[in-house]
């Protein structure tokens, strides 16, 4: 089997005599990433990953990616060209793809997510799983390194999908990302769950559940993680497929519902349905003797719900967003030319909840309620846009975003500054810094006394202006 497709010293190669091997993004021993760049009108930065024509595996590679290039949704990456060609008398397989800005498998390193942040990744991913699995496809190989940032949108990778329920060749060293059925070489939706769920997991921890394949029991999921993220996780990580969530599942308890139970069965042991009328008919039997037992009980009128009570239910409220690479919620619309499967959402900022209602006591006299001065949020009150150049602004296809965080102090002046994301240009994201230290803030208050907070400012670069959005993150 050849290497060569993996190696560095491919870069300045060829390919097709279309595409031109920029930088080595990295690979394994039977397949390389590449920047490139797609040739037009707008020149286009992309990825271009090569896989060696002799491997075993290469053909059912080139069918995934040519399905691929029929697939369209905002939320999975774009697969542009596929095709064949030869370096050094040797013959590859190779497709052209967007180019990821960054990696949740990136920031993980550095990290945990957030809740916030884990539900702004979540959406976009279930979006495009529930895409793929509508088509009759399963990702297959979701994992954090699978969960991308395309010019500030979250996209999954789309050049491993594979057709639901296919039969193929039983994954030799199956990993923790990989479903339990994984070694029988079929998977289905179910599949995608799982991973999902170790993904979940990883996302918020760091580091994958404990689980080890020799067991029969589920994956450990660890108690830190906070609701509703420990429920999806464990009902994602059941060892049979029957078991696990479903996506709408997902989106229930995201959403703060409780998904349907799924009956309980063991398995290998059909429920036989000859045996079923009998225990129907002992079970109506059963109900009638409790009906007429408690039929009176049942009639009358139940206690009134204290104040108190009826204050202590739960209010519900729409959870906050906010990414640091992973985008703030689902983030703005791509800058690419596909037409979506639905409709993008639009960027949500943080979203503060309102405090729990206090218990029915009484209210003290009004002369005795003293004010402590409650916080007040700073503002801003003087922007400051980069300093461009005309070519350089000329020179934008699409869009680049920086992110930019500042430290503001008691009077008002910017102390700091510092990337929470360059994006892709170095030029632009040294602009929106330079301009960032020289905004002008009216301080946040605590108790009436000014007091430092940090902002932060998203810079967005496009071909017809640059667009700034300040948030208040701190105090």
């Amino acid at each position: 089997m050849k290497t060569e497709a993996s190696r560095v010293d491919l870069v300045g190669q060829i390919i097709d005599g279309k595409y031109a091997l920029l930088e080595w993004l990295g690979g394994s021993d039977v397949s390389g990433v590449f920047v490139t760049q797609l040739q037009g009108d707008q020149p286009q930065k992309a990825a271009i990953r090569l896989i060696p024509a002799d491997d075993p595996g290469a053909d059912a590679q080139l069918a995934q990616w040519r399905a691929a290039t029929a697939l369209s949704h905002q939320h999975l990456m774009r697969l542009f060209y596929t095709g064949s060609c030869h370096i050094g008398g040797d013959r590859y397989f190779y497709a052209v793809m967007e180019y990821a800005d960054e990696k949740l498998s990136e920031i993980l390193p550095e990290r945990p997510l957030t809740s916030a942040e884990t539900r702004e990744m979540l959406g976009p991913v279930l979006d495009a799983l529930s895409f793929l699995h509508a088509k009759g496809f399963v990702h297959g190989h979701l994992k954090p390194s699978k969960i991308m940032v395309v010019n500030d949108l979250v996209k999954l990778s789309s050049d491993n999908i594979q057709v639901a329920g296919k039969s193929g060749k039983p994954v030799a060293s199956p990993g923790v990302y990989d479903a339990p059925e994984y070694a029988t070489g079929t998977i289905s939706p179910a599949a995608d769950l799982w991973s999902l769920g170790v993904t979940l997991v990883e996302a918020l921890t760091q580091r994958p559940p404990v689980w080890t394949r020799t067991t029969q029991g589920d994956p450990v999921v660890p108690e830190s993680i906070p609701q509703p993220f420990t429920g999806i996780a464990r009902e994602a990580l059941r060892s049979d497929p029957a078991q696990r969530c479903t996506l709408d599942d997902v989106s229930v308890r995201l959403a703060g519902g409780e998904p349907k139970q799924k009956p309980a069965s063991e398995p290998g042991r059909p429920i036989f349905t000859k045996f079923r009328a009998p225990i129907i008919a002992g079970a109506a039997l059963v109900a009638i003797a409790l009906i007429v037992i408690f039929y009176p009980r049942s009639h009358e009128a139940p206690p009134a719900q204290s104040a108190a009570d009826a204050q202590s239910e739960p209010v519900s409220s729409k959870p906050s967003a906010g990414v640091r690479s992973v985008p703030e919620t689902p983030v703005p619309a791509a800058a690419t030319k596909s037409e979506p499967a639905t409709e993008a959402p639009a960027a949500v900022t943080p979203i503060e909840h309102a405090p729990p209602p206090a218990a029915a006591t009484p209210s003290p006299a009004p002369e005795k309620q003293i004010s402590k001065g409650p916080a007040a949020k700073g503002e801003v009150i003087e922007r400051v846009q980069p300093d461009l150049l005309p070519k350089a602004v000329a020179s934008i296809h699409g869009q680049f975003v920086v992110k930019v965080k500042v430290a503001v102090d008691a009077t008002g002046a910017v102390s700091s500054a510092d990337f929470d994301s360059e994006g892709p240009s170095k030029y632009f994201a040294k602009s929106a810094l330079e301009a960032a230290r020289r905004w002008r803030f009216k301080p946040a208050q605590v108790k009436g006394e000014a007091v430092s907070s940090v902002w932060a400012l998203q810079f967005r670069f496009t071909h017809a202006g640059t667009e700034i959005t300040p948030v208040e993150v701190a105090p």
